[in-house]
């Protein structure tokens, strides 16, 4: 299952260690922020090429060990960085995202990779061009250094398992899942194999992994960050989003993905994050997503000290109800248009893939056998006719009766575990998932939210805080989340993975 990537694999590693004699430079990768390496490399400590190098030298040695949380790296990372080097440093301070290695879940267009999402039926789907928040990223001086697994077609909220790769495990215990479907970056990310990551969110699959892997998820407002270029699996509820080891990171990368239409917010998510940010504000706890006896013993116990930090931070926290909660659980349901939506994806003119139906993937069986029963459900009843948030009464109805609380209780924020229970163990992904919050609203509101580490639980493992708030509201949530994690510190590296010399 691994021999189309293992060879390309071999071959990216191959070419990084001639081109670089990189076994005499120590590995200063663990932890390592933006602001961080863009010091290094203007002081004159890194190069763009040594740097991405090393990152390449960390796949190689701890993902195929176990790990198995990237699909393929990008041939041509090597090379954009040593071109990134030749740049004067006029060019280089004019990049936010200066030489920063980034990786993308694989259902993310780069140009020249194969774009699977994680089926070997679109193992030959080359990409003929960026997707534009690739392109966005690369004028702002990232490079993509590699392709992250994720769960097939992204169906799954509860592992990450594809035709291409496998399994991938959870960087704090193999044992255990890293949630899905983007948990080859989650994981990459956390065993620091790259700086930063992207992923996408349907129902969980940026928040859900980014709690279990003690990262900061954040799933914009639906509409702010352009979805072309990737694989759907439903596009009216779809967003892509940064996944980081802190608040800061995501910020400086979410401010270059961003549209700039809603407002020109973008601009404001990096001034958000200054100290005393909590002072005065109000932060909403929603117990229906927080009940003890619906928590572990553990979880509950972490989320009741998150909301003392917050207190202790300047907040005032209360309690919060939505009018008719549950009554919009029931009639939220995913209108049936994968279909649809891949094969316009597949469609797109130019494209380079034998696959024009996905209807026929199924058909063929060419699929991991765990995936099967969802892709069944997603392929029932397809529709091309299906309202996007804008064009959906229930939704629209709902995303009211969520802003009208906020704003009666006078909030700017809702808060809430983003898992109720910590990780299943691999061999009991199905029976023991249970406690995904990230599912209950954001997606079906088209609101943003974001999970930030709220410490481990008994058995070592990370647990989330997630914060919801209004409406192309980042900036806000930015400013929560950044003080929280600067007075609580709770991000620590899996022990895996130190550095490689």
């Amino acid at each position: 299952m691994r021999g189309w990537i293992a060879a390309a694999f071999t071959l990216m590693i191959a070419v990084a260690a001639s081109g670089l004699h990189a076994s005499d430079r120590h590995d200063f990768t663990a932890e390592l922020t933006i602001a961080g390496l863009q010091a290094r490399i203007a002081s004159g400590k890194s190069g763009c090429a040594e740097t991405v190098s090393l990152y390449l030298e960390r796949i190689g040695r701890y993902d195929a060990a176990g790990l198995h949380a990237v699909s393929i790296v990008n041939a041509a990372a090597l090379d954009e960085a040593r071109a990134r080097d030749r740049e004067p440093p006029s060019r280089r301070r004019a990049q936010p995202l200066f030489c920063v290695p980034v990786l993308v879940k694989d259902n993310i267009d780069v140009a020249g990779m194969p774009t699977t999402a994680g089926s070997m039926a679109l193992k030959d789907n080359i990409a003929i061009g960026d997707a534009p928040i690739i392109a966005r990223l690369k004028r702002a001086g990232a490079i993509v250094l590699a392709h992250g697994n994720m769960a097939e077609w992204a169906f799954s909220p509860r592992h990450t398992v594809s035709s291409t790769v496998g399994e991938t495990v959870n960087a704090y215990d193999f044992s255990r899942v890293p949630a899905g479907s983007s948990g080859g970056t989650a994981s990459a990310v956390a065993a620091n194999l790259a700086m930063v990551g992207l992923g996408t969110d349907t129902g969980n699959s940026i928040r859900g992994p980014s709690s279990r892997l003690a990262l900061v998820g954040m799933r914009p407002t639906i509409g702010l960050v352009p979805l072309d270029g990737i694989v759907p699996l439903v596009l009216d509820r779809d967003a892509v989003g940064p996944m980081t080891r802190t608040v800061e990171d995501n910020a400086r990368m979410l401010a270059v993905m961003a549209n700039s239409a809603p407002g020109g917010r973008a601009r404001h998510y990096l001034e958000a994050l200054r100290p005393g940010a909590l002072k005065g504000q109000r932060i909403g706890v929603l117990r229906a997503l927080a009940d003890p006896a619906e928590m572990s013993p553990d979880i509950s116990r972490l989320f009741e000290v998150a909301l003392a930090d917050l207190r202790a931070a300047g907040a005032t926290v209360v309690d919060i109800t939505i009018p008719g909660l549950k009554a919009h659980w029931d009639k939220d349901v995913y209108c049936p248009r994968f279909r649809a939506d891949v094969n316009a994806y597949l469609d797109r003119p130019g494209r380079v893939s034998p696959v024009r139906d996905v209807q026929q993937v199924f058909e063929s069986g060419h699929f991991a056998p765990s995936s099967q029963e969802q892709f069944a459900f997603f392929l029932e009843g397809a529709r091309n006719d299906c309202p996007d948030l804008a064009r959906d009464p229930e939704r629209r109805a709902f995303r009211a009766d969520v802003i009208k609380a906020m704003d009666e209780a006078g909030v700017i924020a809702i808060a809430y575990p983003s898992w109720t229970s910590g990780p299943a163990r691999i061999d009991r992904w199905r029976e023991d998932y249970r406690g995904d919050n990230s599912q209950a609203i954001a997606p079906a509101t088209g609101q943003p939210a974001i999970t930030v580490p709220m410490g481990f639980d008994d058995d070592g493992l990370p647990a989330g805080l997630q914060l919801l708030g209004r409406p192309f509201a980042e900036a806000k949530l930015y400013g929560i989340a950044h003080e929280y994690e600067r007075r609580t510190h709770h991000r620590r590296p899996p022990p895996a993975f130190p550095p490689i010399r």
